[in-house]
């Protein structure tokens, strides 16, 4: 399933009630299959590391203008995205901090650790590996790196260990790895994604510039880098 921001997606499966200091019956419940658009699914992972960062220096409750000043994102557009996930929060009162965090946490990040694997330990991979992922999203472990270089194979980068990529569909299994981050080579991108989906990978993030052919049963997030840049400098140009 290659995402985009038009797209919706079609299973959310959380029904919760979770009562919180804005609503005594719980912040809501959603039926499965709720449609939220992709662009908003995008910014859940923003708003997740600003109740954090709330949490941690100790304030109790914010409002949709303070989370606007401090992610740049419109008021009406978080209002938005808040409601379709029920009550969230209550008119005059704003959002309490602990309450959402365990939202977040518990309903849409998930309680499970997700397992991960960098794809090609060579600068962008190296780069990824020595990025401490964990200080940010805890519920996330980097645990195998893997290329075919045997210079690079055998060592350790940032406490993660760079195994051949023949070992690749053996590691997936024992660790239980359903994330993969690809950073290979456009030539060998595909192939490897191929082998990526039959070890039983679910979720890839695509840092190559080609558009990867998998089944629609498969999540994958395309990061291109020199697209990023040429959209920033025509705003550059443009604004």
């Amino acid at each position: 399933m290659k995402l985009s921001d038009n797209d919706y997606t079609t299973k959310i499966e959380i029904c919760y009630n979770i009562p919180t200091e804005c609503n005594r019956k719980g912040v809501g419940h959603l039926n499965s299959k709720k449609k939220i658009p992709n662009a908003t699914m995008k910014r859940l992972p923003l708003y997740y590391r600003f109740f954090k960062n709330a949490e941690k220096t100790s304030v109790d409750r914010v409002s949709s203008r303070e989370i606007s000043e401090a992610l740049d994102i419109d008021s009406a557009t978080i209002r938005r995205d808040f409601s379709y996930f029920g009550e969230l929060g209550r008119k005059g009162y704003g959002y309490n901090v602990k309450s959402l965090l365990n939202f977040f946490m518990e309903h849409i990040q998930g309680n499970e650790v997700r397992n991960v694997a960098i794809i090609g330990a060579g600068n962008l991979g190296s780069a990824l590996l020595n990025y401490k992922f964990n200080s940010i999203n805890d519920r996330m472990n980097v645990v195998a790196a893997f290329d075919s270089n045997a210079q690079i194979v055998g060592t350790s980068i940032n406490g993660t260990t760079v195994y051949h990529s023949d070992e690749l569909e053996d590691l997936i299994s024992r660790h239980s790895i359903d994330v993969a981050i690809l950073t290979l080579p456009v030539e060998v991108s595909q192939d490897m994604a191929e082998r990526l989906v039959e070890a039983g990978i679910k979720g890839i993030l695509n840092f190559t510039p080609i558009r990867l052919n998998v089944s629609d049963e498969i999540y994958v997030h395309n990061i291109d880098l020199s697209v990023e840049l040429q959209a920033l400098f025509f705003y550059m140009k443009h604004i």
